[in-house]
Parts: C-alpha cells; structure tokens; sequence
C-alpha cells in the first residue's frame, strides 16, 4: 500500500491535546526557551521546525505510542505560521532534539521520556531538573543529557549538577539563569555558552541602545565641526 493512500485510509483519531496541568513557573520556562530556540534556529538559516508541547505521534495507529515534549526540534521541515497541531513521524519526521523540564511528575520525565525517546528514533534528549538540588530524591539530577549510540540506542551520556550542558543538535548550550522561581532556561552561544542569546525585548533594547550611541556620536561630530568653523 503506497504512503499517500495509507494516510488517506487512516482513521485513527491522534488528539491534539490533554488534560494535564502545569505551573506558571514551568510554562514561562517552556515559553522562554521555545521563543530563544526560535531565535537560534532563524538567525542562521537552519531548516527546522521548532515546536513546544505538541503531541508527536511515532506510530501509526498506536495512538498510544506518544510523547508531548517541552520542546522538539524537527529537521528538514519549514512549517508556516499555522504551526502543526501535532507530529506524526511517518509524515513529518523524526524529532532530532528533544527536551523536558521537570515538572511536579518528576518521574514520567526520568522514565518515560527516555524510552518513548528512545523508540521513537530521537538523536539527542535533555531533561533539566530545576527542583532537583532540593529532593529528597538522591537518583534526581539537575541535568541529563541522552545520545543516540551506535548499537546501544538512546544513552545517558552526560550527568551534571552544573548551570549549563551542551546540545550538540543545536550547537549550542542550554544554561540555567537566576534562582528559584525566576530561574530560567536560555540558550548560550560560543565555545563555553557565555554568551546568552537575547530575548527579544533585550534585542530591541541593544539596537536602541546601539542607535541612541550612534546619535550621540553624530551630534559629538557636529558640535566638533561648527567649532571649527567659528574659529
């Protein structure tokens, strides 16, 4: 049976949402992160779509077999505005990133998230645990950092107590800014992840900086020449 007619005869329902829950603190996270990895991706011309808590479908007809990550990074798909109302692998592809703040289900982010990852074909899952220097839970870990390895699948390679890990899908790090419940997770640039890609109100704060230095320059200038010509 041909793809096109496979998709035509699919009757199967794959919801576009669910029920579950999540705190302000945990979607202004999200909300940050997706925006910057937005940012990331379009400055330099990666084609790649960036989504944030969609289903993503690797099975068809197994409507069960899903996963709605906090963020996903889909390679070789240029998506419109519209956006997608969820991802099914057969169609669009396989996600290449994945990554998951830890939420008050703290397990499903430690167990689940890697299996599903891992059958689904993911190359890179991150999971970042803002809560986990307070647990009482000594098998909780603020950063985990999984790769897809040869005959091994999806591994835990890297565990970290640090601010920052390294996303080699993006070639970029993930780093953790500010404390509690302004804590958040921006994207760091350069060998080290110093240099935190801004915000949009940032960059629009650095261009009218930049502009009002620029004025202040010109009118420098001015006033230098009218004082040589009075002379």
């Amino acid at each position: 049976m041909g793809t096109a007619l496979a998709r035509q005869i699919d009757s199967t329902v794959y919801p576009t949402e669910d029920r579950m829950g999540e705190t302000e603190w945990h979607r202004a996270v999200c909300l940050l992160l997706w925006a910057l990895c937005q940012r990331w991706v379009r400055e330099r011309k990666l084609r790649v779509h960036v989504g944030s808590n969609q289903f993503v479908y690797w099975a068809q007809h197994e409507p069960t077999k899903n996963i709605a990550p906090d963020l996903y990074v889909l390679p070789g798909l240029a998506v419109g505005p519209e956006g997608l109302d969820v991802v099914k692998t057969w169609e669009h592809g396989v996600p290449s990133l994945v990554v998951e703040i830890v939420s008050t289900d703290w397990r499903k982010d430690y167990e689940e998230a890697p299996r599903r990852c891992d059958e689904m074909g993911v190359r890179e899952l991150i999971v970042f645990d803002a809560h986990a220097p307070r647990a009482r839970q000594p098998e909780r870990v603020r950063w985990q950092v999984f790769r897809r390895v040869a005959r091994r699948g999806l591994t835990r390679v890297e565990v970290s107590p640090g601010d920052r890990v390294r996303s080699k899908v993006l070639g970029a790090w993930l780093c953790a800014v500010g404390q509690r419940g302004s804590l958040r997770v921006r994207i760091g640039a350069g060998a080290t992840g110093a240099v935190l890609v801004p915000t949009d109100d940032e960059a629009l704060a650095r261009e009218r900086e930049r502009a009002d230095r620029s004025e202040a320059e010109v009118r420098r200038l001015r006033a230098e020449l009218d004082a040589l010509r009075r002379r």
